[in-house]
């Protein structure tokens, strides 16, 4: 089993989500986007898995901070332009689980994929 959660380590969602995850005694591996960076590569395959429009953090201040012109226009690939230049535009956490792929967190949520099988 392999657990990899994506996101900036000041966001508070992420530290609910590590603080959740250690009580919970799961492993996993953090990567920080700003300190870690973020490939293209990568970032198309979160896009084939969850769809570019789940993945843009709409209610985040990076976003909101677009231009008019720049929100209007956005599809596939000016998202995933913009995601690549501002990270902090990626809903947080983005969690890798077994091969799944999940945005956001709520204890439930997550209550629910570390436990199903139990």
């Amino acid at each position: 089993m392999s657990t990899i959660a994506y996101g900036i380590k000041n966001c508070d969602t992420i530290k609910k989500m590590k603080k959740w995850l250690e009580a919970e005694n799961i492993d996993y591996r953090f990567h920080d986007y700003r300190v870690d960076g973020l490939d293209p590569a990568l970032l198309e395959t979160f896009e084939a898995q969850l769809g570019w429009e789940a993945m843009v953090n709409k209610r985040g201040t990076t976003y909101r901070q677009l231009s008019d012109e720049q929100k209007s226009g956005l599809n596939r690939d000016t998202a995933l332009a913009l995601m690549l230049e501002h990270p902090a535009m990626i809903k947080r956490p983005l969690l890798v689980h077994d091969d799944s792929y999940h945005l956001g967190f709520k204890p439930e949520q997550y209550q629910a994929i570390f436990h199903a099988n139990q």
